[in-house]
């Protein structure tokens, strides 16, 4: 490893560890540290970067004062920023052992999930999708549809319509007189 890149590594190791001196709660110094937005992040923009650091003995130093902040009692994750929650679809079986662990580990599972979320996952190790990335969309999301107006009166006959486009439209009178739309509720 070069010496740049080495005193680059102990930079930011350093910095994070002036933060833990700070007191801070564990999310504050996630944030600080490694969030889109931390010292970490900035000292290594690029994704080969990131990885490779991800791999060092500094990193590591920061994984566990993250630990360590994460033991301290009496800090609540909502104080300094709010939680969003997701929901991850695993089969029974993945369910019942991470629940089997976290009672083995004597943590809650969500405590066992966010630990392991910390933790660096190699490439390799996250299966490719087979369908190309979703990507975001570049238009605003659809706006809901109205209904249209449903009449109490009943339908005007109309002459017979010669396309079959037309016939076969949902929003055109059926046989019967009676628009397919309306409902009964």
């Amino acid at each position: 490893m070069t010496t740049e890149k080495q005193e680059r590594y102990q930079q930011v190791l350093s910095t994070a560890r002036q933060l833990a001196e700070r007191d801070l709660d564990w999310v504050t110094f996630f944030r600080e540290v490694l969030g889109i937005e931390g010292v970490v992040r900035k000292a290594f923009p690029t994704f080969d970067e990131l990885c490779e650091f991800e791999k060092s003995d500094e990193y590591d130093a920061i994984q566990r004062i993250l630990v360590k902040l994460r033991e301290k009692k009496g800090t609540n994750d909502s104080d300094t920023e709010p939680t969003r929650v997701i929901t991850v679809r695993l089969p029974k079986s993945m369910h019942e052992y991470l629940r089997t662990e976290a009672h083995d580990l004597r943590t809650s599972m969500n405590k066992l999930c966010i630990s392991k979320l910390l933790q660096v996952v190699e490439q390799d190790m996250i299966p490719a999708e087979k369908s190309a990335p979703a990507r975001r969309r570049a238009t605003p999301a659809p706006q809901p549809v109205t209904q249209p107006a449903v009449s109490t009166t009943p339908p005007t006959p109309q002459p017979s319509q010669s396309t079959p486009s037309a016939s076969n439209s949902p929003f055109t009178s059926s046989s019967n007189g009676v628009s397919p739309l309306k409902t009964n509720w």
